[in-house]
C-alpha cells in the first residue's frame, strides 16, 4: 500500500476573488454551466451577464438533496447545453452534486464555496443522500477539483452559524487522521497517510483553538479579519486536505448514524460531526483533558455538546440504537478506530458524551 495525498489543482482565497472566475473558465473550456444554490446566485457579479462570458455561461439553480435523481437531472442539463466546464457554487450538497456530475462526464470542475461550513470544496470525494436526507454513499472522483475559489467578501457576509458548523467539521480532522495512522487504516485517497496529511490535519486543530472564537465574532460583525481568513482556510483547505489525506473515523460515522433520525435533519453536517467527535472520544477512552478541551472549544463557539443541541432530547434507547447500528455498518469508517466496535459501545459513548456535555454546560453557564 502506498502513501497517498490528494490536493485541489489550485486554491485561491481573498477578497473579490470571484472576479477571477471568468478567466478561470476560459482556461479550462469554452462554455460553463454553474450549479448554484438560490442564495449563491446573487453573488455572481452582474458584469458576468454583460460581458463576452454571458454567451458562454448557463446558470442552473440547485435547491435539493445531493441525490442520484438530482445528479441525473443535472448531467442531462450539462449535455443539453454542451458545457465543457462545470462550476459548483454554494454549500456542501450543491458542491458535491457538481463534483460527481463533472467526474462522471469527464469534465473539469471549479468550486466556489459561498459558506465555510464544510471541507467538501477541496476534496475528491462527495456524498449522496436519499431524498429524505439520510446518508447513502460516498463517491470517489478520479481527481480533485481543478480550482477552489474562495471569496472572503462572500464568506464574511454569510450567517455565522455556517462558519461555526465548518469549525465542527474541521474539529474532527486531526483526531480522525490520528486514529487512522495509529491503526494503519487507509485514508480517503486509497492509501496510507503522508506526513503532509497528518501535519495539515494537526495544524487545522491548532488554528481552530487559536482563532475560532475571534473568527466567530468577526464574522458576526462582517469583518474580514486575519482570524476569519485563518478559520476559513482551516475549514476549507486544511480540513479538506487533512480529512482526505489523513482519513476519517468515528466522528463522521456517528454523524452518518444521526442522519437516520429525521429529528437531526435541521442541523448542519458540522454540528453533527462535532457531537460525533465527542462520542468517538468517549468510545476510545481518550484522556479526560483531551475530551475537556474539545468540549470547551465547542461550548465557546456554540457547537453542540449535548443530544438536545442536535434535536435529540428525551430519546429512547431504541432510537439511539438506530444511530449506533447505522454507525457500525459493514464498511463504516468507525472501524478505523480499532477492532470490536459494536453498536452497544457506540450507544454507550453517545450517552456518555451527552452526560459530559450537559454537566460541562451546567458548570460553565
Amino acid at each position: 500500500m502506498n502513501n497517498i495525498a490528494c490536493f485541489p489543482g489550485k486554491y485561491i482565497q481573498g477578497s473579490g476573488s470571484i472576479l477571477q472566475l471568468e478567466q478561470l473558465i476560459n482556461r479550462f473550456g469554452h462554455k460553463a454551466i454553474i450549479l448554484a444554490s438560490p442564495t449563491a446566485r446573487k453573488f455572481l457579479p452582474e458584469q458576468f451577464f454583460h460581458s463576452p462570458l454571458s454567451q458562454q455561461l448557463v446558470v442552473e439553480t440547485f435547491g435539493g438533496e445531493s441525490s442520484e435523481p438530482a445528479l441525473t437531472d443535472f448531467m442531462n442539463r450539462i449535455q443539453i447545453e454542451q458545457a465543457d466546464v462545470v462550476v459548483g457554487m454554494g454549500g456542501g450538497k450543491t458542491i458535491d452534486t457538481a463534483k460527481i456530475a463533472a467526474d462522471r462526464l469527464g469534465l473539469p470542475v471549479i468550486i466556489v464555496p459561498t459558506i465555510a461550513s464544510t471541507d467538501a470544496p477541496c476534496s475528491g470525494c462527495a456524498v449522496t443522500y436519499t431524498h429524505e436526507g439520510e446518508f447513502e454513499k460516498v463517491h470517489y472522483q478520479r481527481l480533485n477539483p481543478s480550482v477552489v475559489l474562495v471569496d472572503m467578501e462572500i464568506i464574511a457576509r454569510a450567517p455565522t452559524r455556517f462558519l461555526v458548523a465548518g469549525m465542527g467539521d474541521a474539529l474532527a480532522t486531526w483526531f480522525e487522521a490520528r486514529s487512522c495512522a495509529a491503526n494503519d487504516e487507509q485514508n480517503e485517497c486509497g492509501g496510507f497517510s503522508t506526513l503532509a496529511g497528518q501535519k495539515l490535519a494537526q495544524l487545522c486543530y491548532d488554528v481552530l483553538l487559536k482563532y475560532g472564537v475571534q473568527a466567530k465574532a468577526d464574522n458576526e460583525a462582517t469583518i474580514i479579519s486575519p482570524a476569519l481568513n485563518y478559520i476559513t482556510e482551516a475549514n476549507i483547505l486544511l480540513s479538506g486536505i487533512g480529512f482526505e489525506s489523513g482519513g476519517i473515523a468515528s466522528a463522521h460515522a456517528i454523524h452518518n448514524g444521526f442522519t437516520a433520525l429525521p429529528e437531526t435533519h435541521a442541523y448542519y453536517h458540522g454540528e453533527k460531526v462535532a457531537f460525533g467527535l465527542q462520542a468517538g472520544l468517549q468510545m476510545i477512552h481518550a484522556p479526560e483533558e483531551e475530551i475537556r478541551e474539545v468540549v470547551a472549544f465547542c461550548h465557546s463557539v456554540g457547537l453542540p455538546i449535548s443530544l438536545a443541541a442536535i434535536g435529540l432530547d428525551q430519546l429512547s434507547k431504541e432510537k439511539l440504537m438506530i444511530v449506533a447500528r447505522k454507525s457500525t455498518e459493514q464498511g463504516s469508517t468507525i472501524h478505523h478506530e480499532g477492532k470490536d466496535i459494536t453498536p452497544e459501545k457506540v450507544f454507550e459513548a453517545i450517552v456518555k458524551a451527552d452526560a459530559y456535555g450537559k454537566h460541562f454546560a451546567s458548570v460553565h453557564e
